[in-house]
């Protein structure tokens, strides 16, 4: 659907763009029996999972696997596909689709890049969240026990 019409300054016809959502990755990082979290270094602040937006020319498991370490300084193993979320409103910034994955990181657990700090958390005991990542952990939690 078009959200808008342009005129070329060549030639003063009207193009029409579009709007579509961005696509990103989210990672659910298991060590031990706890998860990653990162508190975030920008708007919106607060804690979320490790992620962040696909660039061109890589694949959702590459971005995944870049995020975690730009993230967490984590390396990946057993990476896999866990559920998208696609709600207009899951962020607040913009439409922005996430594939949200799961995988054991390894390493030792640092803040880098957007992350004001990485932490590792118990199910049962997580701060607040951002985004709709509550309600990805609490199906990620369900999905544990179903």
């Amino acid at each position: 659907m078009p959200n808008n019409s342009l005129k070329c300054p060549n030639c003063n016809a009207t193009v029409t763009t579009y709007r579509n959502p961005f696509p990103t990755v989210d990672i659910i990082i298991r060590q031990g029996e706890q998860i990653v979290l990162i508190e975030r270094k920008n708007e919106p602040f607060g804690w979320a999972l490790p992620g962040g937006f696909v660039d061109y020319g890589e694949s959702l498991e590459q971005a995944a696997l870049r995020e975690a370490q730009e993230e967490t300084a984590l390396d990946l193993k057993h990476l896999k596909q866990f559920h998208a979320y696609s709600e207009p409103d899951r962020d607040p910034r913009q439409h922005n689709i996430s594939v949200v994955f799961t995988a054991e990181g390894e390493g030792l657990l640092c803040g880098g890049d957007d992350a004001a700090q990485a932490k590792l958390f118990y199910l049962d005991a997580l701060p607040q969240l951002c985004f709709d990542h509550a309600k990805i952990l609490a199906d990620y939690r369900n999905s544990l026990t179903g």
